[in-house]
């Protein structure tokens, strides 16, 4: 098992564990920050979710919430015999596998793995759904982190969209919404 720290659309506890997904392989761990400073960012384009996937990028004085999950080590990574998914399947060839330091509220730190955009992949002008951000704003109010990280989620979410080459008006109406 491995410790698995999930910023993005997987901070949703079904959709990650989900059928589709990891198949009920994984806990949820609960909450967690990073230790370095992070923000998140909606830099590359999913070919899944039609729009701006979530990413980590370093950002002096932010640190990042999301969702930590215990994982066999089985379904972290490569592919598997029996065509379940691994979390490299799931996030694709655009993100890498990395170690992160985050810790729980009240808690000392820890290392775990998490996924992040390989750096010759992040673009910009890209228009994230709202569909996508709801995914990452439920999970984390599933999981109980501040409400004010939430809200910031959602301003870089619309402040994406308002920098893209093509209007974003309908998906950031929605996601105001959230």
């Amino acid at each position: 098992m491995a410790l698995v720290f999930q910023y993005g659309s997987n901070a949703t506890r079904a959709r990650l564990l989900g059928p589709k997904r990891l198949n009920g392989h994984g806990d949820v761990i609960g909450p967690a920050e990073t230790v370095e400073d992070y923000d998140i960012a909606f830099d590359v384009f999913s070919t899944t979710n039609k729009c701006a996937a979530g990413d980590l990028v370093p950002t002096p004085g932010r640190k990042a919430w999301g969702v930590l999950y215990d994982i066999p080590d089985e379904f972290i990574r490569g592919k598997r015999k029996d065509d379940q998914k691994t979390l490299e399947n799931i996030e694709g060839s655009n993100y890498e596998e990395k170690e992160i330091r985050v810790r729980r509220p009240g808690r000392e730190p820890m290392t775990s793995v998490t996924f992040l955009v390989k750096r010759d992949k992040r673009s910009t002008g890209l228009i994230t759904g709202a569909w996508y951000v709801s995914w990452i704003v439920y999970g984390l109010r599933e999981q109980g982190v501040p409400e004010e990280y939430v809200q910031h989620v959602v301003d870089v979410a619309l402040e994406t969209n308002h920098r893209a080459v093509t209007t974003g008006q309908e998906q950031s109406d929605l996601i105001r919404s959230l």
